[in-house]
């Protein structure tokens, strides 16, 4: 979702700077998250002791500040042509998290809406393209996930799904996808039979 349909980056760096300077995590320490629930990034920074309070307070934060979240380009044209049974969102947001951004984006949430309250594992573990593709009632084989994170990637290729790639967040060398894409206005989705192509723009 964050990075692939909606914009969410200024809102995400207000957020985590604030925490950092609250709980002393300095920037480096945070590089190489991108796309992990922010349960797990902050067990993996922060004390046991401090750990549950550290989670509330970031949750706090993001939750607060929905600033700027827009949608990114073909965003809502890639949502408009997947037909509506088939089309999931898998996101390391929480639930309440990923509907406000969504909200904030003019974005209408699909009826699947997986989020790391649905999973035991985040990314880059497969269980939320797993728990999609489950509510969706099909195959991951059969699957195409969009993403834009290294973790998210491997977490679609661990799901046995299609990986198209888009770059706007993570520089192209550093994704790891079947297709790489600028971002999903330059592709376009068709509905054909029981299946969806996916096509150039244009």
């Amino acid at each position: 979702m964050d990075g692939t349909l909606v914009d969410s980056t200024a809102a995400i760096v207000r957020s985590w700077t604030s925490w950092a300077i609250e709980f002393e995590i300095t920037e480096q320490q945070l590089q190489g998250f991108h796309g992990v629930p922010s349960g797990d990034v902050v067990r993996q920074l922060v004390p046991a002791a401090r750990a549950q309070a550290a989670i509330e307070r970031i949750n706090a934060l993001e939750l607060d500040d929905v600033t700027d979240v827009v949608p990114l380009p073909g965003a809502v044209a890639a949502l408009a042509d997947v037909p509506a049974e088939r089309a999931a969102i898998a996101t390391s947001c929480s639930a309440p998290l990923a509907r406000a951004r969504l909200a904030a984006a003019g974005i209408e949430a699909p009826a699947v809406l997986v989020t790391v309250d649905d999973v035991s594992r985040g990314k880059p573990a497969p269980d939320p393209f797993l728990k999609a593709a489950e509510r969706l009632g099909v195959d991951p084989a059969d699957c195409l996930v969009v993403e834009d994170a290294p973790k998210g990637l491997q977490a679609a290729a661990a799901a046995g799904c299609a990986r198209l790639a888009v770059v706007t967040t993570t520089p192209a060398t550093e994704l790891v996808a079947d297709a790489v894409v600028a971002n999903l206005a330059a592709v376009r989705f068709q509905a054909a039979g029981d299946r969806v192509r996916l096509l150039p723009a244009g």
